[in-house]
């Protein structure tokens, strides 16, 4: 294009030239050359945008609520559209040349690859939308319209009867893209969750919008939301009759796991060092937990002194007990100088839907586009189906409890995305990774006991612990289901024999590592923190300096952690994640 514009202003002034020098020749506008900020910034733009319109419901969440009611397209044609679409947004970014960025569009540059790379990870190499049902589940989620009150009920009702009526064509393509056989295990995952969708469709929705004052409306959601749920219910139907079928092929295999790592994270660790790592870590709790059940249950064994934390139940109940535990972690984090709280943002705590509990406790946080709301605080009841045992086993301890709500609140995913949400890049406010996520929310149980949570009290260290050794065996088992042969009972029996689960916890986290293979994500993420910040403090003044590193490792919005180490340490780098 230059080229041809210099030509052209060439020919301009020649002909001038001929037809005398009487007359002047009238000036020629050009257009300034775009510099390489500019040609990111358009780059990135174009980028974030298809994003948002490739998957609404992520737009949606992000507070973009012109993409209410909409679903993505899951057909197989959209699929690979958009697998096209990113693979033309990756040579768009890498055409651009970072070294002529100044450095903060640099680092944006490179972590929008590093996201493309993890998009196409999923949905290329793994083929997720054809291989796991999980896939859809998280996009099915409707809970938006229901809990977060970003409109009046009855636009927000509107918008959930444009979602509904683009459920039952979602669950044909659902049922048209799994390939069959699959796994049990994704097919009990699979059945519990799209019946979970239907009985909550059926059951619960209805209810919230029972409000509303409006004939017709009420006319058009009944007709789209049965319609709904009896697709849902039809669909878990359909993976029921896949049980006698079902297989035990759910490991991704080393190639693809070592793949999953390094496009996904970034971290190109050997396989075979990152087990030992993770054993590493585990056998150090666990050398822990033995000296604080020591302190905490004297003469008992280790499973007695788990039962004997487990069996200190939170007054009424979790979701009554985390609402209190949230108010003094939050004075904990201010008044030990932990790390910043840029504002005023608090967490409600509810019990999670029924379509949504195969994990004990999550949280959901309203976007960057979002208008201020609050963020709930999810945690799951026991399954009814499970025995009277079973259930009561369940409900975590009040100390257990405690650092569940360190995990999910203060200073873990809430402060995190509060963080976040401050960022100057909107690539690091909307693209928060797994690692980073987890890594920082599960790195911050262990740095609160350090920093002094609960006075050094053994029943509170034993909670602190037990979350630690829940995903120690999540990382050891995410390794051996995918690369090393371990089966699911033999996962389900090192999460009750060395992370001292309950029978309904070790089944539901033996399962989850068949069909989330990065789960020891919490793990891994959380001893890169904390190399990072051991060599980064190293000249900043060692421990005084913790504040101080929580304050810069978080101003990065959610990239994957090498990148944050490479960009804090700088030539300092010495490469070593671990």
């Amino acid at each position: 294009m230059t080229s041809m514009r210099v030509g052209g202003i060439a020919l301009v002034v020649l002909v001038a030239g001929l037809t005398g020098a009487c007359k002047r020749a009238a000036p020629v506008a050009t257009t300034p050359a775009v510099t390489p900020a500019a040609a990111w910034e358009k780059v990135r733009d174009a980028f974030i945008e298809d994003r948002l319109g490739s998957n609404p419901p992520f737009a949606v969440d992000s507070g973009r609520h012109e993409f209410d009611g909409k679903l993505p397209d899951w057909s197989k044609a959209g699929i690979a559209a958009n697998i096209q679409r990113l693979h033309e947004a990756r040579d768009a970014a890498e055409k651009v040349d970072a070294k002529h960025l100044e450095a903060a569009l640099a680092f944006e540059r490179n972590y929008t690859i590093a996201r493309i790379d993890n998009q196409l990870f999923w949905l290329e190499t793994a083929e997720t939308p054809f291989t796991n049902p999980t896939y859809y589940l998280d996009g099915l989620n409707p809970s938006v319209y229901l809990t977060r009150d970003y409109a009046p009920l009855a636009d927000r009702m509107r918008a959930y009867v444009a979602y509904a009526k683009a459920v039952p064509a979602a669950a044909g393509l659902i049922r048209e893209n799994l390939r069959l056989p699959l796994p049990k295990t994704f097919v009990e995952r699979a059945i519990s969750g799209f019946a979970g969708y239907a009985s909550f469709f059926a059951d619960d929705v209805p209810k919230i919008f029972a409000a509303v004052d409006d004939a017709a409306l009420q006319a058009d959601f009944k007709a789209a939301n049965k319609a709904a749920a009896d697709s849902m219910r039809e669909l878990a139907k359909y993976f029921e009759a896949q049980r006698a079928t079902a297989t035990d092929g759910f490991a991704l295999g080393a190639g693809k796991f070592s793949k999953m790592l390094a496009a996904t994270e970034q971290v190109t660790t050997p396989l075979a060092e990152l087990a030992k790592i993770g054993r590493a870590d585990l056998d150090r709790n666990l050398a822990a937990v033995k000296e604080a059940c020591a302190k905490f249950a004297p003469g008992k064994s280790i499973p007695a002194c788990f039962a004997k934390l487990n069996a200190d139940k939170p007054k009424g109940g979790p979701v009554a007990a985390a609402t209190g535990q949230l108010v003094e972690l939050r004075k904990f984090v201010i008044d030990k100088n932990v790390v910043s709280v840029p504002n005023e943002e608090q967490a409600l705590v509810r019990e999670a839907p029924p379509y949504n509990r195969a994990n004990s406790a999550y949280i959901e946080i309203p976007g960057p586009f979002e208008k201020p709301l609050p963020a709930i605080y999810y945690i799951a009841p026991p399954d009814p189906a499970w025995s009277k045992a079973d259930q009561l086993a369940y409900i975590p301890g009040k100390d257990d409890l405690l650092f569940t709500s360190v995990h999910e609140v203060w200073p873990g995913h809430f402060l995190n995305f509060l963080h976040a949400n401050e960022s100057n890049s909107m690539i690091g406010r909307l693209f928060v990774g797994y690692a980073f996520a987890e890594g920082w929310a599960h790195y911050a149980e262990e740095m609160m006991w350090d920093m002094g949570l609960d006075s050094g009290d053994a029943e509170a260290h034993v909670g602190q612990l037990s979350n630690a050794l829940l995903r120690n065996v999540r990382f050891v088992s995410a390794i051996g289901l995918h690369t090393g042969g371990m089966t699911v009972e033999q996962s389900e029996r090192m999460f009750r024999d060395e992370a001292f689960q309950d029978p309904g916890n070790a089944r539901q986290q033996a399962a989850r590592g068949t069909y989330d293979p990065a789960y020891l994500n919490y793990t891994m993420g959380k001893l890169m923190i904390m190399k990072l910040r051991a060599d980064w403090t190293a000249t900043r003044g060692g421990r005084a300096a913790w504040k101080q590193f929580h304050d810069e490792f978080l101003s990065y919005g959610g990239p994957p952690i090498p990148m944050v180490r490479r960009a804090m340490l700088g030539e300092d780098d010495d490469g070593v994640l671990f």
